[in-house]
This record gives structure tokens, sequence and C-alpha cells, in this order.
């Protein structure tokens, strides 16, 4: 089979990185690096023996698939623009800056049969993989997604910067819309929120409590999840799970719980993420990480911003 042409526009931070995955993955080649920044793009076109591009409609025709990494301001009319042109399209999270505009991205998609896939790297997480097996009634969530302040992401406030991540997961992990939403959220160096927590009750009963920040001291990503007879927990950021069950016969000598730990090395979820979204053009799958699941995360998250501005207006 002939290998994808595939590009990436946004050779950032985090877009150098997606550049470095096609250059390989397997089944890709990579066509080129675009960037309004020629310094920077170039930069990465050198790094990866591949074209620079200026402008990202030159791309149309010469690529099959493109990962859009560039600022989130840009992501729907990039999107957009490439799935007009015949091109799948693999975009970073948040999606869009709104729901409607993600929901008029998977709307096109569909409508051309094209791959959409939204870049929630969490899902391609080792330890996550390894914990959700069994994990099909969960009842109650906690997660603390905790960062130092870096400047990167600032465009977008803590909910879509950081949040989105959890609230990706949690929806997959949830058989149920949420019902009712109670945020709080506090601006400290930014002019938007850099810190925010979020009560989310499930239509089925399921409730998440989910904390984000960008200006701590330390760096925490743990992810807890209760469910009938079960605990889970899991460190994204070191790859360790801890899983606690009752047992079923127990004697009054002995523990009630039963306790497993693992730890996995952290592998490379990036190009887990990437890989996957070439295997499923090249084998016409559903992506891990749809177009839908991006707009039902935006749509989550707006209900928490609509909270947390609602409280705002209230305080002195």
């Amino acid at each position: 089979m002939t290998a994808l042409r595939v590009a990436v526009v946004g050779t950032g931070y985090l877009g150098r990185f997606h550049a470095q995955k096609y250059a390989v993955a397997e089944g890709a080649e990579l066509v080129g690096v675009c960037d309004i920044d020629a310094t920077v793009g170039g930069r990465v076109a050198a790094e990866l023996s591949t074209r620079f591009f200026a402008d990202h409609r030159d791309l149309f025709g010469l690529v099959d698939a493109v990962t859009i990494a560039a600022t989130t301001d840009t992501h729907y009319e990039l999107s957009r623009g490439f799935l007009e042109h015949g091109i799948h399209v693999l975009v970073e999270k948040p999606m869009t800056r709104t729901s409607r505009e993600a929901a008029l991205l998977t709307d096109l998609a569909e409508a051309r049969g094209l791959k959409l896939q939204v870049g929630h790297i969490e899902r391609f997480n080792t330890a996550l993989l390894s914990a959700r097996d069994g994990l099909d009634h969960v009842r109650f969530i906690e997660c603390h997604r905790l960062a130092p302040f870096k400047g990167r992401s600032v465009d977008v406030d803590v909910v879509l910067d950081l949040m989105i991540h959890d609230l990706d997961v949690i929806l997959s992990l949830v058989a149920a819309k949420p019902a009712t939403v109670s945020a709080v959220g506090i601006a400290v160096l930014t002019g938007s929120v850099d810190v925010a927590n979020a009560r989310i009750e499930f239509g089925n009963g399921a409730i998440a409590n989910v904390t984000a920040s960008r200006v701590s001291t330390q760096a925490q990503r743990k992810f807890r999840v209760w469910q009938d007879n079960c605990y889970v927990s899991i460190d994204f950021g070191s790859g360790k799970v801890q899983r606690v069950t009752s047992r079923e016969d127990w004697q009054a000598d002995q523990s009630p719980l039963a306790e497993e730990m693992w730890s996995l090395e952290k592998g490379d979820a990036l190009l887990a993420e990437t890989q996957a979204f070439v295997d499923a053009i090249r084998n016409d799958t559903p992506c891990v990480v749809s177009g839908r699941d991006g707009q039902a995360a935006l749509e989550l998250a707006e209900l928490i911003t609509a909270d947390i501005e609602r409280r705002r207006a209230l305080a002195p």
C-alpha cells in the first residue's frame, strides 16, 4: 500500500513533536511542514529533511492527511479548508474555540467520508489503557491536573488548556451525558481562568470532581475512579496504577480488600496517537478519538466555563 502523504501545520512546541512522529510513523511520508513563522518552520523542516511551506493552501493536492497544531483560534478555518479539499485531519485539542465549530467540522468530515481525529493524547496513555478494563459501571471520578506556569497556550483558559484532557477521559468512561455542572475558576497570572474546579453530575447518577491548575508549584496528573467493589488510581505522569477490589470471601483476620499495583513504561503516546490516525485512514476504521468526541468535550467545557463566569459575576 502506498505511503500516506502527510504534513503538519503549526511547528511550535507541540507541532515540532507531531512532525517528528510522522517522520517515523509506519505507512506515512512526511511531505512538509507549514508555519507563518518562516524561521521556526524552516528550522523544523531542515531538522527532518522535509519541505517548508509558508502558506497552508500550498499543501492542497500534495497531501492525503494533515495535523493541525497551530493556535486554537485557527483550528476551525484550517481544518475546514483541508476537509473541503478532501484531506483527512488530526486537530490538536482543544478541537476548536466552540462546540458549534466542532459540530460543523464533524458534519463536514462525515459528509465527505473523511477521518477527523482530535488530539486528546491521554487516551493513548499506557497507564490508562492498562487500567480501564473492567471500568464499566463508574460511579465517582476525582482528578487533579496541576502544572507550573509555562507561558504556553495562554490564548485559552485552563479549562480548555488542561482540564479538557480529563473531561475527554471522563466522557469515555461514564456511560451517560452530563446533567448538571457546578464550577469555580480563579484568574492568577493571565487575564483568564488559571485554576478551576468542577463538579459534574451525569444522567446515570455518576459524579466527577475535576481540578485543573496551570499555576501550581508542582506537577500532578492523578485520576481516581470508584465503582462498586473497585477503586482504581492512575498516575498519568509516572505510569503507576493501583487497583483495589473487595474480596468475596474474607475472614476476620484478613484484609477485606485486595490490592494490585503496577507501573508501566510511559511509552510514546504521541507516536501511538499519530500511528492510530494513519492506520484509521489506511484501513478505513473509526478514529480512536473522533470529532464527535472532541465536540462532546467542548460542550462539557462550555458548561463549566458558563458556571465559572456566573459565579465570577456574583463576586464583589
